[in-house]
């Protein structure tokens, strides 16, 4: 049997890219979310482009995964 490294670790650093970009977009639409919160509490600044940057966050991380299942189902 033999390995191919080349490709174990092209795969492998595939893997870790996607993993950590993934929960930094996660990560963001966390931290928009409660900087709604805060800025609602202070009754100072807008709560409208936090809200929209956490939703954009969330729906790239659906757009991902989902594209990550159609790439193992077909």
């Amino acid at each position: 049997m033999k390995i191919d490294w080349v490709a174990l670790g092209s795969v492998f650093g595939v893997s870790l890219v996607a993993t950590i970009a993934l929960v930094g977009l996660f990560t963001l639409g966390i931290i928009g979310l409660s900087k709604q919160g805060a800025t609602t509490a202070s009754g100072t600044g807008s709560v409208v482009l936090p809200r929209i940057g956490a939703y954009t966050c969330f729906a790239l991380c659906m757009a991902a995964i989902s594209y990550g299942i159609f790439l193992i189902v077909t």
